[in-house]
């Protein structure tokens, strides 16, 4: 598992390779990453929005920003966890993810909280690139 604290927030990440969902000859690699959003703080939040780097194993970067996180923009309160399941594909057999969210304290406040950056590794070797 992945962590990273921000503040009073911790989010841990564990990404999982879905090979029934992925073609490896069609060069199509698929992931289910779980994520834990722990408020260790003394106030509510609330998560408004999701910024993400999707690396691919040849560098290639795809930025991914949207409002919230699977339809949702949860309210945690103090000593409480959300968590969520969502997925991501990829042209190669491996890569890596991370970024942040946009987060808003009671009184208005935004503040950023880290997704801690994790591998996407696949069982498939490079030869399948070629």
């Amino acid at each position: 598992m992945f962590e990273a604290k921000t503040q009073a927030i911790h989010v841990r990440v564990e990404p999982q390779f879905l090979d029934e969902q992925s073609s490896p000859d069609d060069h199509h690699f698929f992931w289910a990453y779980y994520v834990e959003i722990e408020n260790r703080g003394v106030e509510p939040v609330q998560l408004c929005a999701r910024h993400w780097r999707i690396t691919d194993g040849r560098g290639a970067t795809k930025e991914v920003m949207g409002e919230g996180v699977v339809g949702e923009q949860p309210t945690i309160l103090p000593g409480e966890t959300y968590s969520y399941t969502s997925g991501a594909p990829l042209g190669t057999p491996s890569g890596f993810m991370g970024g942040h969210y946009q987060m808003e304290r009671q009184n208005g406040e935004g503040f950023l909280v880290d997704i801690p950056i994790f591998s996407l590794d696949s069982p498939y070797d490079s030869h399948v690139l070629n």
